[in-house]
C-alpha cells in the first residue's frame, strides 16, 4: 500500500481504512495533505513540487492498483497521468473544475479545461463532491455518466451548537480568497453596521496574501475591526461552529457544500450564495423547508438585505433553525459515505480498463 498524505477535504477518511484490502494508493496534492487549513479548492493547479512527486509515485505502483488522485494535482498534468491510465485503475476526485477558478486569464482557463478533459476522459472513475459538479463535468467534458460518482460531504458526529444569543454571531468558513468572497461579506456587514452582528472568518490567510491585505484595509475603512475576526486556520473549528448562530458562505464560485453540511449537522442555519454545490448541500427538511437563505453571488446589497431579515425577524430565525435541525439529522455521517465510496472503488478494481 502507498499512502501519500491523507485527503484533507471532500472525502476525508473514506478510503484510508480500506486501502490495504483494495490495494489502493491515495495520492493527493501535497499542499492539501500538509495544509492545516480548511479549503482544498484554492489549490486549483498543482505546484512544481507536487508534480515532481506524482510521476515517480505513479511509476512505482504495481499494475491494476486502484489510485485515487486529487484533481488539484492530476487534472492539470495529463502528460504525467494519462500514460499510466491503461495499467492502473485511476479514479480522480474533483472538488471544482480547474477552469472555474475566478480571475483566470481566458486563454489559461481554456488550457486548463483541455488538460482536465484529457485526464478525466482517461480515468476509470471520476468522483465529484456534489451532484451539481458531476453534471458540470459530464456536460463539459462529454464524460460517460456511468463513470462519474458523487461523493457528497459527510458529517462528523457533533452536539447541537450552543450559539451566542441566537442571532448575532456569524461564522464564515473557508480560506480567505477572492473565490470565497469574504470581501462581499465585509461590504454587506458595512451596509448593516447598525445591527449588533459580529463575524469570525475561519480559514487560511496564506493562500492569497494580497487579497487578505485588501480585505484588512476594507475592514478598517468600514470601521468593522471590532466586529470581524480573521481567526486564520489555527482556529478550533468545532468551537467556532458551537459558538455560531448563523453560517455565512459568500463564495463567488462552486463549492462542495462541505461546510454547509457541517453547520446543518449542528443545527446551524445557513446564509449562502447560490453557487455550485451549495444548493444541493442545503437541501430541504422532511417538510420541504429550506434550512437557510440563498442570495446571488457577488452582490453585497442582497447579502446585507438577507442579514437584515435574519436579524429583524425572530419567526424567520425560528423556522430556519427548525429546518436546520431536521435537515442535519438526515445527513450521512462519514462512515456511511466511506462504505459507499469504497464499494464503488472495489468495483473499479475488478472492471476491465475502459478508455474513452
Amino acid at each position: 500500500m502507498l499512502l501519500d498524505g491523507a485527503i484533507a477535504s471532500g472525502v476525508p477518511e473514506i478510503v484510508v481504512p480500506h486501502a490495504r484490502r483494495l490495494r489502493l494508493a491515495v495520492l493527493v496534492h501535497q499542499a492539501l495533505a500538509d495544509e492545516p487549513g480548511l479549503d482544498p479548492a484554492h489549490a486549483a493547479e498543482p505546484d512544481a513540487s507536487s508534480t515532481r512527486r506524482l510521476a515517480p509515485s505513479l511509476a512505482a505502483l504495481p499494475d491494476r492498483t486502484v489510485v485515487l488522485l486529487d484533481s488539484a494535482i492530476a487534472s492539470g498534468v495529463p502528460e504525467i497521468v494519462v500514460p499510466h491510465a491503461r495499467r492502473l485503475r485511476l479514479a480522480v476526485l474533483v472538488h471544482q473544475a480547474l477552469a472555474d477558478e475566478p480571475g483566470l486569464d481566458p486563454a489559461h482557463a481554456a488550457e486548463l479545461d483541455a488538460c482536465e478533459r484529457e485526464t478525466l476522459r482517461m480515468a476509470g472513475m471520476v468522483v465529484a463532491t456534489s451532484s451539481w459538479l458531476a453534471r458540470v463535468l459530464i456536460d463539459r467534458h462529454d464524460l460517460d455518466p456511468g463513470r462519474v460518482y458523487v461523493a457528497k460531504p459527510g458529517t462528523d458526529a457533533a452536539p447541537l451548537a450552543a450559539g451566542a444569543d441566537g442571532v448575532s454571531r456569524l461564522l464564515c468558513v473557508g480560506d480567505v480568497t477572492r473565490r470565497n468572497g469574504q470581501d462581499v461579506l465585509v461590504q454587506a456587514l458595512g451596509e448593516v453596521d447598525h445591527l449588533a452582528l459580529s463575524c469570525v472568518f475561519a480559514g487560511s490567510v496564506q493562500a492569497d496574501p494580497a487579497y487578505v491585505d485588501e480585505l484588512g484595509w476594507s475592514i478598517e475603512r468600514l470601521g468593522l475591526g471590532n466586529r470581524i475576526t480573521l481567526a486564520g486556520d489555527a482556529v478550533d473549528l468545532g468551537a467556532a461552529y458551537n459558538a455560531a448562530d448563523l453560517l455565512v458562505i459568500p463564495a463567488r464560485a462552486a463549492t462542495s457544500g462541505m461546510f454547509v453540511a457541517q453547520a446543518l449537522a449542528r443545527g446551524i442555519p445557513v446564509l449562502a450564495t447560490e453557487v455550485g454545490g451549495v444548493y444541493d448541500a442545503l437541501g430541504v427538511d422532511a417538510d420541504g423547508e429550506m434550512p437557510g437563505l440563498l442570495v446571488e453571488p457577488d452582490d453585497p446589497y442582497a447579502l446585507a438585505d438577507a442579514l437584515h431579515r435574519w436579524y429583524a425577524d425572530p419567526e424567520l430565525r425560528r423556522s430556519l433553525r427548525t429546518a436546520a435541525l431536521g435537515r442535519g439529522s438526515a445527513l450521512e455521517e462519514w462512515d456511511v459515505a466511506a462504505r459507499r465510496l469504497t464499494h464503488v472503488l472495489s468495483r473499479l478494481a475488478s472492471e476491465p480498463r475502459i478508455v474513452a
